[in-house]
């Protein structure tokens, strides 16, 4: 695999060395901090594949560590990741960033290979204060990385036969809801190795509340009334917050937020690299830890609960069998909510590098033209948790409960994955 990589490089950059140099090939890129420009390569690859929100954070965190240990393997300033720094002193730290993400990316996702080529050929271009033999020797240590950051992950149980799925049969549990069949989808996440917790079940929840108590009342009515497909409580501003929200992968909204933020504060290279493999390894191991809860509550989503509100044992809920949610209900299982766990990940990283308060403006693929600004992460984690209450197809404390586990997720990752060489 390492062989291959190095060789699958280099021979991507001896083929355009030509095209290149000569009048006519391929033009440079605009000036960018590298990781960044790869960080938008790797997103719309994903988009261009389809990736399902929940599987794109293992893939993103797998293409951002191959990134770090690539970039911080030359003349390191902090711990590795998974691969041990062994860099040529000469390489360059810019070519190395491109070539682990165009090797991981090109391993993934080889039907997009001459799409990848090309922005390859963009980045080498660019680089125009390395030298060619810098940029040889920086892109065959980023595809050796990458190769071992594939190893590495493609024996982590993601693609594991999991055990036939048993259906529950008692009041509160998950049942299959329209625009699905067939078991709850994503379930070999709960039994994915994470990339920086210890176990997917470190940091799982309580649990929902009980249906009888006062707290599941309260989420249940919020949810009946404001998600329901002819609510005439939701405004027009809450209908587009819950699309905007859900016309979009987090780790694209999200990370789109960390490249904005790090250019505006000139984050150099390095620093970039770390933002971004904190980033998308706290959303892998929040949707890691978030379908371990999944599985392990198993819990029923609005539309089953208050068609089936009579058997809950709550005299502050009633049944509504007609009741149809705003937006199509996942078909997973609803605690905790997984958007707000990865949220809760995603922010609490972002703070930890540009304060809670930052200033920062967020944007939906789904939604070309709309945006939200914010002036915390905090009040963005709320408005995720709003945004699902809308939709229709989450209680609020599923919302709650997983943002503040994904907060939990991040801040341990932060605490055991690339510390400072001069602690």
């Amino acid at each position: 695999m390492r062989r291959k990589a190095i060789l699958g490089v280099l021979g991507v950059v001896m083929a355009l060395s030509g095209a290149l140099a000569a009048p006519g090939g391929v033009p440079a890129a605009a000036p960018t901090n590298t990781v960044i420009a790869w960080n938008g390569f790797m997103l719309a690859t994903f988009a261009t594949a389809n990736v399902p929100p929940p599987t794109s954070t293992r893939l993103g965190a797998m293409v951002q560590a191959a990134v770090f240990d690539a970039v911080n393997g030359i003349e390191p300033e902090y711990t590795y990741i998974h691969v041990a720094p062994a860099a040529p002193l000469d390489a360059s730290r810019q070519a190395a960033a491109a070539g682990a993400a165009y090797t991981a990316l090109v391993a993934l996702f080889p039907s997009q290979k001459t799409t990848l080529d090309a922005d390859l050929a963009a980045s080498v271009a660019a680089m125009n204060e390395d030298g060619a033999d810098s940029v040889a020797a920086g892109l065959a240590w980023g595809g050796a990385v990458a190769g071992q950051i594939l190893l590495w992950r493609a024996t982590d149980g993601f693609n594991a036969i999991l055990p036939p799925y048993v259906p529950g049969t008692a009041p509160g549990d998950w049942v299959p809801t329209l625009g699905g069949s067939g078991p709850p989808k994503f379930r070999q996440l709960a039994t994915t190795t994470p990339f920086a917790l210890t176990s997917p079940s470190q940091f799982r929840p309580a649990g929902p509340p009980a249906l009888s108590s006062a707290r599941y009342a309260t989420g249940f009515n919020e949810v009946k009334a404001m998600g329901s497909l002819t609510s005439t409580a939701r405004t027009a501003f809450q209908a587009e917050t819950a699309n905007f929200w859900q016309l979009d992968t987090p780790i694209d909204m999200w990370d789109r937020v960390a490249d904005s933020l790090a250019e505006a504060h000139h984050l150099n290279l390095v620093r970039v690299a770390r933002l971004l493999a904190f980033l998308n390894i706290a959303e892998a191991d929040a949707a890691i830890a978030v379908w371990d809860a999944k599985n392990q509550f198993n819990f029923w989503r609005p539309i089953t609960a208050i068609a089936q509100a009579d058997l809950d044992g709550n005299p502050d809920t009633t049944s509504d069998p007609t009741w149809l949610p705003l937006l199509v209900t996942p078909y997973f299982q609803e605690y905790p909510s997984g958007h707000s766990g990865v949220s809760g990940a995603a922010a609490t990283v972002l703070a930890s590098f540009f304060g809670n308060d930052a200033e920062f403006t967020i944007s939906s693929n789904g939604l070309p033209g709309v945006t939200r600004s914010f002036t915390s992460f905090t009040d963005a984690v709320a408005q995720v948790a709003d945004a699902r209450v809308f939709a229709g197809f989450h209680f609020r404390f599923s919302c709650d409960d997983a943002s503040q586990m994904g907060a939990q997720v991040a801040g341990y990752a932060e605490s055991t994955l690339m510390r400072s060489l001069d602690d």
